[in-house]
């Protein structure tokens, strides 16, 4: 996940990205993503967690499925025209995958930034990007039937 590369005498941070049954711990991705620079002023954190209801039903638990490969590849594209629309330090995308239950953390998207403003836009950029265009599909499943989400 935070492979590193030398150029010359740069080190050069690789984009971080995970898309696996386990979240790695929050507090350790943000330690990491402060490693990045020393010129991070603000690192914007969104958590996504498994809601308990969806349109009047109960929801009992989420199955998600990704592509392994592809997925991480589009995750990283993202990221890197984020990196130059907004000029953001660094990203961190994780994605969990397998059965998730109701009040489980399911993404965490962490953007560093010089400042607050473009790594907020980065973020909502960021997340809303992730649901749409990458391979990873969701099934819930409920007390009257279970069906695969399509992200509006």
């Amino acid at each position: 996940m935070d492979d590193k590369e030398s150029i010359g005498d740069t080190l050069v941070m690789e984009v971080k990205v995970k898309v696996s049954q386990k979240l790695d711990p929050l507090n350790s991705l943000i330690e990491e993503l402060k490693k990045s620079s020393d010129e991070i002023g603000a690192i914007t954190v969104f958590v996504g967690v498994v809601r308990g209801s969806h349109e009047k039903e109960k929801v009992l638990k989420l199955e998600y499925e990704a592509h392994e490969t592809l997925g991480p590849q589009i995750i990283e594209k993202i990221i890197s025209e984020l990196k130059t629309k907004y000029n953001i330090i660094d990203a961190i995308v994780e994605h969990k995958v397998g059965v998730v239950q109701v009040g489980e953390e399911v993404m965490y998207v962490l953007i560093a930034s010089n400042h607050r403003k473009e790594g907020r836009q980065a973020l909502a950029e960021l997340v809303d990007r992730v649901k749409h265009e990458v391979p990873i599909w969701k099934k819930e499943v409920t007390e009257k039937a279970s069906y695969w989400v399509e992200n509006p």
